[in-house]
């Protein structure tokens, strides 16, 4: 068994309401050190007129992961109307486009244009400074075993559905 395979339900549990610490809880610190990534690169991309989230739509789109607001909703875990309503600005900004598809006009296809495929890639830039810089002092152990903490998580969540 890998040493990052979800545990049995027969372990005691890790958290306790008598015990429970709003400080200490794995939720609370995501969410802080979430807020310290997205605002530091919300500050670095300013100057570009784009935010973290707007780069997220654009980078889903240029490596593939996404081709509808549908799919980015889903990857991005955001509602459709939100998604669609960023799709909106982006393509205010000249940097996705919309194409109906042929044989089902419900379906709407995203693209990047020239100048979002550039953005994207430019900004990536970005996002890695700002990862390195919060992960300042961390082995590549150590990163690989957080992010296999991380992945553990998600698949729990996943068992769970």
């Amino acid at each position: 068994m890998s040493k990052l395979a979800p545990t049995s339900k027969s372990e005691k549990p890790l958290y306790c309401v008598a015990g429970y610490k709003v400080d200490e809880s794995i939720g609370y610190l995501l969410k802080l050190v979430r807020a310290s990534l997205t605002g530091a690169v919300d500050r670095q991309m300013a100057d570009h007129d784009i935010s973290h989230d707007q780069w997220g739509v654009l980078i889903m789109l240029a490596k593939g992961h996404a081709e509808t607001a549908a799919d980015l909703a889903r990857v991005m875990e955001s509602d459709t109307g939100s998604m669609t309503r960023m799709i909106d600005r982006l393509e205010a900004k000249g940097l996705v486009s919309r194409r109906r598809c042929g044989e089902d006009r419900r379906v709407v296809w995203l693209e990047l244009t020239d100048p979002g495929r550039e953005i994207a890639e430019k900004l990536t830039a970005i996002v890695v400074k700002v990862l390195n810089e919060h992960l300042h002092g961390f082995s590549v152990d150590e990163l690989d075993t957080f992010k296999g903490f991380l992945r553990r998580m998600l698949a729990n969540r996943e068992t769970q559905r």
